[in-house]
């Protein structure tokens, strides 16, 4: 066994002495600290300074010092790959190529460099690509590079990058970074390149649109398209025989029940076929893109009960949320909700909890909102969630183009003034199977094919269709009328009970002089202050009325000195807002004449405001007439203003 005293020195350790005596005098002294001498258990001993510099625990290595971790052996065994064939092909490996296309790339993506300088960078980087292209496409880092290259590219360069990756295109879109680059390479592409692109993916569109990855290159490819080229992407989708023989079908069968009576094809195997290609989309939640709300479509209109049921069970979720930005999209959702059972329904509002004012700012989504307003019965549901949030944000829907259209519709149901007529058609849209009107109509068509003949395949399916719809009650469908709640009871409950009315009325008030001003403003306030349709805001709410009315006509009792802006009797909305009022209000007509217009009306008998006296003569009420017929007959017959040659309806305006 080692003594003691050895033991100790091997765990000897050199402190630092804070207190140390200056050295005797003549002594040079010196700058480095003093070392105390080790305690041993045993006979005290000298040490000896090492000769290695002291360093600190926390030093940083020098950079020529640092060590790279070793390759492993798969790495090695890689590289050493890729320099053979680099040699073979008397080109660089690629790993040297990446490092150096990484240089370029620090060099050409800065925004302060002149364009002859980028130029150059790119050439020299699309040189140093020729040949391996395709690999660096699907790269991490390269990619990036290729990118940017063919960002600022001349197009003699992009169409090079074009045919040298053409022949991989289809498996560059289902990788992760490969996407970008075709992407690119398809917003700059030609209409001839397009069309071999989308050609190329003939027989491919449905196992791409089954990738996440994949699917964003056909929905990109889809939306650069023209009609025909569009509806080659979807007919694969439709049927096997279409996805072998694409030129079947022209460009004016574009609905599929039009390609199913031109090819006489089976419905139940187009629907079998369908399914196997939806399925499994929707089981990823694959649901963005605007191609696959146009199958979803083409679905529905073919598709019998227990396989639509199926799939609105499945879209009834939050997922509904990411499909309303479209115009399909949108539709399917408003199916959803009209026919979907209570349970769903629920699912789908819920949902949109926190999102309601985006919803509402979007076209299609203020027109599902419409739906729901116009459908559910649930209206504790809707007023916690969606008119909770509406009430929150209302003054800035009611001058906006699309937000306004959910209070429009409870002021005044489907109004051709407010909703186009594609809007109104999406609005009226149904299921075949799900609706009673497509029920009664397949019943009569099918009992007439099945006098005919007894051995088609297709028609004893329709026949066996039939009959398990017989068996279903009309409660459990939900037809295209909407719930079983009467209409004006739940307009009332929405728009009244739950004090959005009240709110709206107040917002009116506030600034009666701007949404009298504005394009889309104008008409809210004109429904509001007329009451809605059927009188649905009387008798609740006359008295804020009544100050709505005062408020507008006292803004009509200015003087054009006195008016800020553009005085509401002179300006092009408000003036044709105040009269239709004035047409269709009688209460406010009084209010107005007697406020700001008697004895006034020869001050107001040219430009814009003339409109708004000559409505006295115009009206329906022959109170308001009365009002105004002797003061203006004074100026008919000075010749300031005409008589109107047609009295207006009170409807028109």
């Amino acid at each position: 066994m080692a003594p003691k005293n050895q033991q100790s020195n091997k765990t000897n350790k050199r402190k630092h002495v804070p207190a140390a005596k200056p050295d005797a005098p003549g002594r040079p002294t010196s700058k480095r600290p003093k070392l105390a001498a080790p305690k041993h258990s045993g006979p005290s001993t000298t040490t000896k300074r090492s000769d290695k510099p002291f360093k600190p625990k926390f030093q940083k290595s020098e950079p020529d010092t640092v060590k790279k971790a070793p390759l492993s052996k798969r790495e090695r065994r890689i590289n050493a790959k890729e320099l053979a064939e680099a040699r073979k092909k008397k080109r660089k490996p690629y790993y040297e190529l990446e490092h150096e296309l990484a240089s370029l790339w620090e060099k050409m993506r800065h925004r302060n460099i002149k364009k002859e300088d980028r130029s150059k960078l790119v050439t020299e980087a699309l040189q140093k690509m020729r040949g391996q292209i395709s690999e660096i496409a699907g790269s991490h880092i390269s990619s990036r590079v290729l990118q940017t290259c063919v960002k600022y590219c001349s197009q003699a360069e992009k169409d090079a990058v074009f045919e040298e990756l053409q022949p991989h295109f289809l498996t560059l879109a289902g990788n992760t970074y490969a996407v970008h680059v075709v992407k690119k390479m398809l917003d700059n592409a030609s209409k001839t390149q397009l069309a071999g692109f989308i050609s190329s993916l003939h027989g491919h569109v449905a196992s791409l649109l089954r990738q996440k990855v994949g699917s964003i290159v056909i929905e990109h490819a889809y939306g650069l398209a023209n009609a025909t080229q569009k509806q080659e992407l979807v007919m694969e989708l439709y049927s096997a025989e279409l996805q072998l023989f694409k030129d079947l079908v022209s460009l004016k069968e574009s609905r599929l029940v039009d390609v199913i009576s031109k090819l006489n094809l089976q419905k139940a195997s187009v629907l079998r076929h369908m399914n196997k290609v939806v399925q499994p989309i929707l089981g990823k939640g694959i649901v963005d893109h605007s191609i696959i709300h146009r199958v979803l479509m083409e679905y529905f209109s073919i598709a019998d009960q227990p396989s639509a049921t199926d799939v609105i069970q499945q879209l009834s979720s939050p997922l509904l949320i990411r499909m309303i930005e479209s115009k399909d999209g949108s539709r399917i959702a408003m199916l959803c909700v009209k026919h979907g059972s209570a349970k769903e329904r629920k699912k789908i509002i819920k949902g949109m909890k926190g999102l309601i004012g985006k919803i509402a700012h979007d076209h299609g989504g203020s027109l599902v909102l419409v739906c729901i307003v116009s459908t559910v019965d649930d209206t504790k549901l809707i007023t916690k969630i969606v008119i909770r949030e509406i009430r929150k944000i209302l003054k800035e829907l009611v001058f906006d183009k699309n937000g306004r259209l959910p209070l429009l519709q409870l002021l005044h149901p489907n109004c051709s003034r407010y909703f186009s007529p594609d809007d109104l058609t999406s609005l009226n849209l149904s299921i075949p199977s799900l609706s009673a009107k497509g029920e009664s109509e397949a019943k009569s068509s099918k009992n007439e094919e099945s006098n005919k003949t007894d051995t088609k395949d297709d028609t004893d399916t329709e026949v066996t269709e039939v009959e398990g719809n017989e068996n279903t009650s009309g409660d459990e469908l939900h037809l295209v009328e909407g719930g079983k709640k009467d209409p004006f009871l739940r307009r009332q409950e929405l728009l009244v009970n739950s004090g959005l009315a009240e709110g709206l009325i107040d917002i009116c008030i506030e600034s009666a002089g701007e949404l009298l001003r504005s394009n889309f403003g104008k008409e809210v306030i004109y429904e509001v202050a007329t009451g809605g349709s059927d009188g649905i805001l009387h008798p609740t709410l006359d008295d804020k009325l009544n100050t709505l009315h005062a408020e507008i006509a006292s803004l009509a009792a200015k003087s054009l000195e006195e008016s800020e802006e553009e005085h509401v009797l002179k300006n092009f909305h408000s003036s044709r807002a105040i009269r239709k009022l004035v047409l269709d209000c009688p209460t406010f007509a009084c209010t107005l004449w007697k406020k700001a217009l008697k004895g006034k009306c020869e001050l107001w008998a040219k430009d814009h405001s003339c409109k708004v006296i000559c409505a006295f003569l115009e009206s329906s009420d022959s109170k308001v007439r009365g009002l105004a017929k002797k003061e203006l007959q004074l100026l008919i017959d000075g010749g300031i203003i005409e008589i109107p040659e047609t009295k207006h309806s009170a409807n028109e305006g």
